[in-house]
C-alpha cells in the first residue's frame, strides 16, 4: 500500500509545504495528496514541484480539486486545462472533482445528460495529456450511490474516467464497503479513508461545516476507533488490489492522529503481507 496524507488536513495550520515535506517523510507516508487551491497558490513559488517533492523521497498521489462542472463548457475547458497543468508540474496524473453538486436523484435525465456531455469533454482532454479524472464517492453528487456511479461510468464510456473510493462516503450511501470495493475494482484509482463515531454525525463531513475554520469536529474519529472497521477494510482492499490511499483528517490533533493512523495501517498491511508470504 501506498499511504498519503492531505495538505487539506493542514487547512488551519500555519504550516509551509516545507514543513508538510518533512514531516510526512518522518512519519510512515509515502505521497502527498495536495489541495487543489495549495497547489494554485504554489504555482507563485516555481522551486516546489515534483523534484522538489521526490528529494522527501514523495510523490504527489493525487490534486484534489472542484471543477466548475455548473459552469459553461469553456469556462470549464478553461478549468481543466489549468489543472492538468499543475498536475504535470507536481508529476501526478491523478486529477480529483466532484461529479455536480446535487444529489444524483434531483436530475432529471437531461440535466444528467448534461453533466455526462461535460464528464466526456474533460477526459478527452485529459486523455490527450495521459491524466485521468478522479470522481469521488460523495453524497449529493451523481457519485452519491453505487448504482449511481456505474451508471455514471458507463455513460461517459471513457477510459480516463476513474474512481477516487472515499470508504465512509460508500457505507454512508448504504452499501457494504467491501461488496462496492468488488463492483467499481475496475475504475478505482484512488482511495480516501476516514471515519465517524456514528451514523448520526455524518452531518459534520458537510463541506458547509467540515471546511470551516469554526465549524463542528463532533463525531470525528481517528481511524480505526470509528463505526466502521477499517482493519476489516484495509486487510480486504489489499487482498483484492492495489491500493493507493490518502488519509482525509479534518479534525484536531492532526500529527498525532495521522502519525497514529499511519503506523496502524503499516501494521495490519504487515499482517496481511505475512500472510500471503506464508
Amino acid at each position: 500500500m501506498n499511504l498519503s496524507l492531505c495538505t487539506i488536513s493542514f487547512r488551519h495550520h500555519l504550516h509551509s509545504i516545507k514543513e508538510i515535506a518533512e514531516w510526512a517523510q518522518m512519519n510512515h507516508f509515502q505521497g502527498i495528496e495536495l489541495w487543489g487551491i495549495h497547489a494554485k497558490h504554489l504555482k507563485e513559488n516555481p522551486q516546489y514541484n515534483s523534484d522538489w517533492l521526490a528529494s522527501y523521497n514523495l510523490y504527489t498521489s493525487m490534486i484534489s480539486d472542484y471543477l466548475p462542472l455548473h459552469l459553461s463548457h469553456s469556462e470549464l475547458l478553461h478549468a481543466t486545462m489549468e489543472l492538468s497543468e499543475l498536475g504535470h508540474r507536481w508529476g501526478t496524473n491523478k486529477l480529483r472533482t466532484f461529479a455536480g453538486q446535487r444529489a444524483s436523484a434531483s436530475l432529471n435525465n437531461q440535466e444528467r445528460k448534461l453533466m455526462v456531455e461535460k464528464l466526456k469533454m474533460i477526459c478527452q482532454e485529459l486523455e490527450r495529456e495521459n491524466q485521468f479524472l478522479l470522481l469521488e464517492t460523495h453524497p449529493n453528487t451523481l457519485t452519491d450511490t453505487v448504482p449511481s456511479t456505474l451508471q455514471l461510468l458507463e455513460e461517459v464510456d471513457h477510459p480516463a474516467l476513474k474512481i477516487n473510493f472515499d470508504v465512509l462516503h460508500i457505507w454512508e450511501s448504504g452499501a457494504e464497503p467491501i461488496d462496492a470495493l468488488v463492483k467499481l475494482k475496475p475504475f478505482i484509482k484512488h482511495f480516501h479513508f476516514k471515519n465517524i463515531s456514528s451514523r448520526n454525525k455524518l452531518d459534520v463531513f458537510s463541506p458547509h461545516n467540515v471546511y470551516a475554520a469554526a465549524g463542528s469536529r463532533e463525531g470525528m474519529t481517528p481511524l480505526f476507533k470509528g463505526i466502521l472497521n477499517y482493519e476489516e477494510f484495509v486487510k480486504s482492499a489489499v487482498s483484492l488490489t492495489e491500493v493507493e490511499a490518502s488519509l482525509e483528517w479534518f479534525g484536531g490533533n492532526v500529527k498525532e492522529v495521522l502519525e497514529n493512523d499511519a503506523k496502524r495501517i503499516m501494521h495490519v498491511t504487515k499482517e496481511v503481507n505475512r500472510l500471503y508470504v506464508s
